[in-house]
């Protein structure tokens, strides 16, 4: 099929399908005249790569479980450690959540007054705290 078949069955713009080839995360078969063509698989592989984004991957983390012309070849270890970023992610939302829906309910005159709000506001700015700790540390470690 051609790369405007492939962006319209995908949703995935024709510029992004070149990007992708170019990267290595798709291959196409050849071209019909100026427009690429590609094998149907490229419509599953393109959903790995959907799928990837959505866990937070990086292109190039995708890109690294990816072969064009063959089946994915799963790094174990970089999925768990994103399944636990995940993990931890949804535990400070869940805090965060909570802080909200108590701030909205809570029949205290002021939230500067209620004992609950403000050990869930130091809570949630302890954990914002670390997280953003863990970033930097990272960002200059590569770890």
């Amino acid at each position: 099929m051609d790369i405007a078949e492939v962006a319209k069955r995908t949703g995935v713009p024709a510029s992004t399908l070149r990007y992708y080839e170019k990267k290595g995360l798709i291959a196409s078969v050849g071209r019909q005249g100026v427009r690429r063509r590609f094998a149907p698989g490229v419509l599953d592989q393109l959903a790995l790569i959907a799928l990837g984004q959505a866990a937070g991957l990086s292109l190039d983390e995708i890109g690294s479980m990816l072969s064009p012309n063959s089946g994915p070849s799963i790094n174990r270890q970089l999925l768990a450690a994103k399944a636990d970023e995940i993990d931890q992610t949804i535990k400070q939302l869940r805090a965060v959540s909570r802080g909200l829906r108590h701030a909205a309910a809570c029949g205290a005159p002021s939230h500067a007054e209620c004992p609950t709000f403000q050990r869930l506001l130091k809570a949630a700015a302890s954990g914002a705290l670390d997280s953003r700790r863990r970033s930097s540390d990272i960002q200059r470690t590569g770890k």
